[in-house]
């Protein structure tokens, strides 16, 4: 009977996982990495390591590109998509220690309410949204940017939200949460 009910609750949350935007997934995900013990958090690497082979070759030229400051820093006009895209891809290729790298990346994604102010950027077309939710999230959570720098783009990820939501002027400022269940 219990074996029962846990797989319902099992594919319940399959089901509900499945129904995330990609940043919503990566936030949800990180925040059960952090709740794992150090051996489940090997066996983890393991798993992800084998699935990642998979496409190893054809990532690895991406994945040098990532890790280059200078390739990085030619990345700054974030109102491209293109570019938008290239900087989730460098995210999600750069390396855990490359401080370098992560520094430019840095550099290009907290100049995001300049960009937004002055060529008043539509955050709410669906793409664009979608894309800076997950740029902020990635980069929030990602071990290259050190502590400082993260909890600086948890407040820019805030900032975005907020002004994704349509209630943003009566609602207190979020800095250290990413909303879960929102619907976008």
């Amino acid at each position: 009977m219990v074996e029962s009910r846990s797989c319902v609750q099992r594919e319940g949350v399959y089901r509900w996982f499945s129904t995330l935007t990609s940043a919503q997934r990566a936030e949800f995900l990180c925040g059960l990495l952090d709740l794992c013990i150090p051996i489940e958090l090997r066996f983890l690497g393991s798993c992800l390591e084998d699935l990642a082979r998979k496409d190893y070759h054809s990532l690895r030229d991406a994945e040098i590109k990532a890790n280059n400051p200078a390739d990085l820093s030619g990345l700054t006009n974030v109102t491209d998509e293109v570019v938008r895209s290239k900087l989730l891809v460098s995210l999600a290729l750069l390396g855990t220690d490359n401080r370098e790298a992560a520094g430019v990346l840095y550099r290009t994604l907290t100049h995001i309410d300049t960009v937004i102010n002055n060529y008043g950027l539509a955050l709410n077309d669906g793409r664009t949204e979608e894309q800076f939710l997950l740029l902020f999230t990635m980069a929030s959570n990602h071990p290259a940017f050190n502590f400082h720098q993260k909890q600086v783009l948890r407040h820019q990820l805030g900032h975005i939200q907020d002004i994704l939501t349509p209630d943003f002027i009566s609602r207190p400022v979020k800095t250290a949460t990413v909303k879960i269940s929102l619907n976008l």
